[in-house]
């Protein structure tokens, strides 16, 4: 089979694999109908997760067909369409139990992390039952494929750890992907007005047309003398940062009100300063974690009623040979005005 290899820091090529083979008895093989690139995937070719070997297929999204399963798997059937978590869940271990899926002493991310991702004709998927989610035929591939990772992000590693409620100011710094996931899962709570930072204009552009009330550009605005005014001077009750670097870490902490919430979503290659000295006395939180998916199934639901319409994330479609092509245009996504890119096999 055909598959996109990391080879190294800036490295990676599109490339002859061996099919994967079912190893466990929890095990299924799924074949890739659609894929996806994501910002953690630009981290590891810039060497941020030093953790992925050369040699490793990457991706960690994707809508598939089951094709193979173990003979301990018993929910999810050859023939299957289904969604595959970015997060691969045992269900029985110390933080399983807990709903720490994420942390799963076998599991967690490992999918183009630790083991071969999604970025290939063909997937081994651990732990099949608790790792893939059935895919109703009434549901769009493209607005499915966002619950593999972005949407589940948004929602639970910034409006649920932000605790974003009903009449609160939030602000999120960051309108890529994962910032325009988390602008449209927290309107779940009906906060009384949302405030995207961003330095693109296309992508506030974007946030505007999905719910956005007010769009800061920090090139051309004082981002805290804006919200002073909009929250007379007060501050945002929850700041969601949305990117991974040391810059928008510190927005957030610039704008945040005293008793409030900083969620921290992306992914830090880099140390980020902690102003505790001027945090302490204002009595704010800040949360941090990687996605769990345990609301998935509620987000799946959620799509198929039309309630939310994450397709509208999508910008670039690409046949999945093309991945290279792909990659390049995600890697300048300013200038392509690319947010998610869908890869479809051939």
């Amino acid at each position: 089979m055909k598959a996109l290899v990391y080879h190294g820091a800036g490295k990676k090529r599109w490339e002859e694999k061996a099919p994967p083979q079912l190893i466990e008895p929890t095990d299924a093989i799924v074949r890739i109908v659609k894929t996806t690139i994501c910002g953690t995937d630009l981290h590891i070719l810039k060497g941020d997760v030093p953790t992925v070997d050369e040699g490793r297929i990457l991706g960690h999204e994707g809508i598939g067909i089951v094709e193979a399963v173990g003979g301990s798997v018993r929910h999810i059937n050859v023939g299957d369409k289904v969604i595959i978590s970015c997060i691969t869940v045992c269900g029985s271990c110390h933080y399983c139990k807990r709903q720490l899926y994420s942390h799963c002493e076998d599991g967690g991310w490992i999918l183009g992390h630790k083991i071969d991702g999604t970025q290939a004709e063909q997937v081994r998927i651990p732990y099949a039952d608790n790792s893939l989610h059935p895919l109703p035929a009434d549901v769009d591939e493209e607005a499915a494929l966002m619950l593999s990772d972005i949407l589940p992000t948004g929602l639970e590693i910034g409006v649920i750890n932000g605790k974003v409620q009903p009449g609160h100011i939030i602000a999120l710094v960051g309108a890529g992907p994962v910032g325009l996931s988390t602008l449209l899962a927290s309107q779940f709570y009906s906060p009384a007005h949302i405030i995207m930072i961003d330095t693109d204009d296309n992508r506030l552009h974007v946030a505007q047309q999905l719910g956005a009330d007010t769009i800061i550009n920090p090139t051309r605005q004082n981002v805290v003398d804006v919200i002073q005014k909009l929250t007379n001077g007060i501050g945002v009750d929850v700041a969601m940062e949305c990117v991974g670097i040391p810059a928008t870490f510190k927005v957030c902490q610039d704008i945040i009100a005293a008793g409030g919430y900083i969620a921290n979503i992306g992914v830090h290659g880099k140390a980020v300063e902690l102003h505790l000295e001027e945090l302490w006395i204002k009595n704010i939180t800040i949360t941090t974690g990687l996605v769990n998916t345990s609301s998935t199934p509620m987000l799946l639901k959620s799509v198929q009623s039309g309630k939310i319409s994450p397709e509208k994330l999508v910008t670039h479609r690409y046949p999945l040979s093309q991945i290279e092509t792909a990659y390049d245009v995600f890697s300048h996504a300013a200038q392509e005005k690319a947010l998610k890119i869908v890869l479809t096999a051939e």
